[in-house]
């Protein structure tokens, strides 16, 4: 089996992460409970006249692999596999609209060609002229992690030497309506939101695009290896702790072995007590990080947290704004992110200092 390597990573997000330093300039916004995106200037790598056709979810995706990509120096990729939990919905929003208005009749087949989930990853390879490997995961909370196994299994059976893995989410109206009609995003009438001391359920939401170059060798512009990922659909309280153990000891990894904890809280206080089991047990003297109060929750947002663990292991340092308990380490080599959502779609990502 190959190690697999994070050579290069992309970022489009609610924060300024495009071309600034590693949380260089912080925005912290408690007043929306939907935060909007740091737009790009897409003009840089779409061409105006194709940009104006694509949904914003996909410019977002061809932004953030394209940087990727140039951080890691590669122009050839032997597969690109893309995560997602809602696909295009602002195009799928368009055609359902369209659908109710016309009483189904003279319908363009265009805003339902740009829905399906695949967009994404086919405009990326259409850009590239890649005709490699090209996967979609749909598997809401984990569909980035499920990306990420994939990409780690074509790298270990030697299927590919570099690939391109990323998550992307975009939101759009009517489904953020939908959400905050179910309570999974916080009323408006409860902020400001805060995430670690939340009194409330929901989450604030958002959207973005991270993208990474994984290869099957370090490089000058290696950021961390990429150990393991296990997914699990259903996790009990009780059993967290016991399957955290048994993930670490498959990597001949303890407890003790862990300098930082990345925990995907988002306030909402029904779930947000998955996180607490660690942080207050195995991870009470630990580093402990949180991110989703600069990225929003989606479905795709662990993919935030594993952007910002590799500049963690790469900076060898956590800013202020990320830490949940204060307690800082001399050395940060291994990082182990868990997420969750709603109590469902559970995963454990750790990386390493190489």
């Amino acid at each position: 089996m190959k190690r697999t390597y994070i050579n290069g990573t992309g970022c489009v997000s609610a924060q300024k992460t495009m071309n600034t330093a590693f949380l260089e300039e912080i925005i912290i916004n408690e007043n929306d409970n939907i935060l909007e995106l740091t737009l790009p200037d897409y003009k840089d790598f779409i061409a105006p006249a194709a940009g104006r056709r694509m949904a914003k979810g996909v410019k977002n995706g061809i932004v953030a692999s394209a940087r990727a990509m140039k951080e890691a120096g590669v122009e050839n990729l032997d597969a690109i596999i893309t995560g997602t939990g809602m696909g295009c919905s602002v195009d799928s929003e368009k055609f359902l609209k369209a659908l109710l208005d016309n009483k189904e009749e003279f319908l363009t087949p265009t805003s339902f060609i740009q829905s399906t989930h695949n967009t994404v990853g086919g405009q990326i390879a259409l850009g590239l002229q890649c005709k490699a490997y090209n996967f979609t995961y749909v598997n809401g909370a984990v569909s980035f992690e499920s990306s990420l196994i994939d990409a780690k299994m074509q790298i270990d059976e030697g299927e590919a030497a570099t690939v391109l893995v990323g998550g992307v989410e975009e939101s759009a109206d009517a489904t953020m309506n939908l959400l905050q009609l179910s309570g999974a995003i916080k009323s408006k009438s409860e902020m400001p939101f805060s995430i670690l001391g939340s009194e409330t359920n929901g989450a604030v939401f958002s959207e973005g695009a991270m993208f990474f170059v994984l290869e099957d060798k370090k490089t000058a512009t290696t950021y961390a290896e990429l150990i393991d990922v296990s997914i699990y659909n259903v996790l009990e309280k009780d059993e967290l702790e016991t399957k955290l153990e048994l993930f670490l000891k498959h990597n001949n990894f303890s407890i003790q072995d862990i300098d930082a904890v990345i925990l995907g809280y988002n306030g909402d206080t029904e779930f947000d007590g998955y996180y607490n089991i660690l942080s207050q047990g195995v991870f009470k003297e630990a580093t402990q990080v949180y991110y989703k109060h600069l990225s929003g929750e989606f479905n795709t947002a662990s993919a935030f947290g594993l952007w910002v663990a590799s500049h963690i292991v790469k900076l060898q340092e956590v800013p202020s704004v990320l830490q949940v308990n204060g307690i800082t380490s001399k050395h940060y080599k291994n990082i182990l992110l868990y997420n969750q959502y709603r109590g469902q779609d559970h995963s454990f990502t750790l990386i390493s200092q190489c």
